[in-house]
């Protein structure tokens, strides 16, 4: 069954980011200090993930028209993992 692309939500129309504002993590941090359920599964990246997911929806799944994409979400994990680190051999506990 085919998904006509008029179909789609609302927000599946609305513009992508650009690739390079979605490169850079979040303060991962900020997660653990609020009033929430501290997770092993906090990514401060879901926003790169999340455009790039989008990108492949428009593009009818034709990775090559989101490279870029992808490219940022591969940076975005690769500095937050930097910076978890850098925090852990700093003795900076986060829970």
């Amino acid at each position: 069954m085919a998904i006509r692309k008029d179909s789609l939500p609302e927000a599946s129309q609305a513009p992508l980011p650009d690739p390079l504002d979605v490169a850079k993590p979040q303060d991962y941090r900020q997660h653990f200090t609020k009033e929430r359920v501290v997770t092993k599964f906090v990514d401060p990246c879901t926003e790169a993930s999340k455009a790039s997911m989008a990108c492949m929806d428009r593009n009818d799944y034709d990775r090559d028209k989101c490279m870029d994409f992808f490219r940022a979400y591969r940076d975005c994990k690769k500095e937050w993992l930097e910076q978890r680190k850098t925090d852990r051999r700093a003795g900076h506990e986060v829970h």
